[in-house]
């Protein structure tokens, strides 16, 4: 048994671990946003291209260093932006190596004209390297000239051009062929990391793509039916999907009440596949006493029959309700009845753990115009919450607007749960509001790195308004809209400009509200 000091060191050692999960997690969000990736991208191959292309060429004498510094700013031009006009592996390649080419061509051509050939030989001192104006001018027009109607422009092409005039003209056919084959192996590179990792991030690093199929559904809220369908869609998305719909009750009688009539009505379902018995082939009672009476003893108390026709009134519902959405989504359905402790919220978490469940979808409560203190403790939980306002009790979802404020977890997560939710039919928007005309194509990049790493198309659309202007003159075209839950806010920010969802009342779509843990 542990003693006093190794219950401290035991202590010690869980508060770490715990710290080291967190610390794991914001990292891997903080490399889920696409800018941070492409950076931590450019630190690790940059260097790392280079120094192999190093110790491959490095034998020549004559390229220690004039080969490198247009392919290391080639190299850092693809990784930087993968989806740019430069991001292209066979401009990359066709321009480095024409500026090689339109340098020994200046060469060749200011030889011809008597002007002189180039300023360096092999191995020659640094001091002693010179250029003429003629051949630099050649060189750059031809670099400019030749990618341009080859439609491979590249600014290292020019570099290049330049770099090759300190060849000495025998090496000029060594230089070209190195540089071909230096920027080919930087590009074959670049094409795997971009198509096998960069092109799949959404795959790789966004938690909510591999998760959040196991969902919660708490039923309790103005319309629970309505939620739990939603989440029944966002977890039939995946394979391993599945929906909990949870009763929390206040008595323990009552919750073994409730469990006691789940299971009879189970074996009831099963009895009535087999053909009408039970599992030892004995005959299904109708539920009647001994006497034939259907009601059984007639000397309950009202009060007794009345909570027990409520518990059975509950019951019948929530199994009402799996059924239903088994059949309609085709995704398996639990019933679990939990009871509720100091903390409703408390309860839902835990239950949510023991059913290994990765996300509760929880049906949206208010109070003076705010959420109320148990969807506040949802959000404070460690997991996955979607809060749901059902405007009309709809139960598909077909156009999604996702308004988004930044690149973020949160961020990946709605435009995850909307390409659920609307399938290949479906059709969802992706909308940034600034506050002038100078931050708009910023917001457009931002929206182009976020949609790019789904499957599936897109509407983007960047509009200079107010988000509650925008929303009001366009949810009426949508089902549903996604929001962020705005939790890393502090308490007076909050108070001084509460969040959207709470701003915006009277809207015809529903509104999800999505928390990460």
């Amino acid at each position: 048994m542990r003693g006093p000091l190794g219950d401290r060191i035991y202590a010690a050692l869980a508060r770490l671990r715990r710290l080291e999960r967190r610390e794991l997690r914001a990292l891997r969000r903080w490399v889920e946003r696409t800018s941070n990736l492409v950076h931590l991208s450019v630190l690790a191959f940059v260097p790392l291209l280079i120094a192999v292309v190093t110790l491959l060429f490095n034998s020549i004498e004559q390229l220690s260093f004039l080969l490198f510094p247009p392919l290391a700013s080639g190299t850092y031009t693809l990784f930087a932006d993968p989806e740019g006009k430069y991001a292209s592996p066979t401009r990359f390649v066709a321009g480095l190596t024409a500026g090689a080419l339109c340098g020994w061509a200046a060469l060749g051509l200011a030889s011809a004209l008597g002007l002189g050939g180039g300023g360096a030989v092999a191995g020659a001192a640094a001091e002693g390297l010179t250029v003429g104006a003629f051949q630099a001018a050649v060189a750059v027009l031809l670099a400019g000239a030749s990618t341009w109607a080859l439609d491979v422009e590249e600014p290292s092409a020019y570099s290049t051009a330049l770099l090759g005039l300190l060849v000495s003209p025998g090496d000029q056919p060594v230089f070209a062929l190195s540089v071909l084959l230096a920027s080919s192996v930087v590009a074959l590179v670049f094409v795997v990391w971009r198509e096998r990792f960069y092109d799949r991030r959404a795959q790789f690093l966004y938690e909510s793509t591999g998760s959040d199929d196991h969902v919660l559904v708490p039923m309790r809220g103005d319309d629970p039916d309505a939620t739990a369908m939603l989440g029944a869609r966002l977890a039939a998305a995946h394979d391993a999907g599945k929906v909990v719909l949870l009763d929390v009750v206040d008595d323990e009688a009552v919750a073994s009440a409730e469990r006691d009539l789940l299971d009879e009505g189970r074996r009831a379902d099963r009895a009535v596949t087999d053909g009408g018995r039970d599992d030892h082939g004995d005959p299904v009672s109708d539920g009647g006493d001994a006497s034939g009476n259907e009601d059984g003893p007639s000397d309950d108390t009202s009060g007794d029959r009345a909570e027990e026709r409520a518990v059975a009134a509950a019951a019948a519902h929530l199994e009402d309700r799996a059924s239903e959405i088994e059949t309609r989504v085709g995704v398996p359905c639990e019933v679990v009845v939990a009871v509720g402790g100091r903390s409703r919220a408390a309860t839902v978490l835990q239950t949510a753990r023991e059913t290994n469940c990765d996300l509760v979808a929880a049906a949206y409560e208010q109070r003076y115009g705010a959420l109320t203190p148990y969807i506040h403790d949802l959000f404070r939980g460690d997991i996955d919450v979607i809060v749901h306002r059902s405007a009309a009790g709809r139960t598909r979802w077909k156009r999604v607007l996702v308004p988004v404020r930044r690149a973020s977890d949160v961020a990946h997560s709605m435009l995850d749960f909307a390409r659920r939710l609307v399938g290949r039919s479906g059709r969802i928007s992706v909308c940034s509001c600034v506050s002038g005309e100078r931050e708009r194509r910023r917001a457009e990049a931002m929206l182009a790195d976020l949609v790019e790493a789904f499957d599936g198309g897109f509407e983007t659309r960047v509009a200079v308004e107010t988000i509650e202007r925008y929303l009001a003159d366009n949810a009426d075209e949508f089902d549903l809209l996604f929001m962020g839950a705005s939790t890393d806010r502090s308490a007076a920010s909050r108070l001084i400009s509460p969040p959207t969802f709470e701003r915006i009342q009277d809207l015809d779509a529903d509104v999800v509200i999505v928390d990460r843990s």
